[in-house]
């Protein structure tokens, strides 16, 4: 079955970098595009980044400049760089992809503060 899990979360004062990770299993990672989500407290599920199976990059505006999304198919890895943190990137960050239907992992929370 498909599972996403994440990884590299943590606590860091602003301007801070972290790399979250993503393991994929379970579908042809090569075949699909991957997304990172990110969901604050008391507010919906918003995407972040998105790299589709040619590699082509999409960004909100919001962090765009900051945060690169990438990909390693050999490993099903796919990977967000968040530098320049604010306090406003605090949330639970999610990755999906959508095969067939949207596959979530449980997440993992990113706190920017100082």
């Amino acid at each position: 079955q498909v599972q996403l899990v994440e990884s590299g979360g943590g606590a860091v004062q602003p301007g801070g970098s972290l790399r979250l990770a993503c393991a994929a299993s379970g579908f042809d990672f090569s075949a699909y595009a991957m997304s990172w989500f990110r969901q604050a407290p008391g507010t919906e599920r918003v995407g972040v980044a998105k790299i589709t199976r040619d590699f082509d990059t999409f960004y909100s505006s919001s962090v765009q400049g900051r945060f690169t999304i990438s990909r390693d198919n050999a490993k099903k890895m796919v990977y967000l760089q968040l530098n320049s943190l604010k306090p406003e990137d605090t949330a639970v960050y999610y990755c999906n992809t959508y095969a067939g239907k949207n596959f979530w992992g449980r997440g993992t929370q990113v706190t920017v503060s100082s």
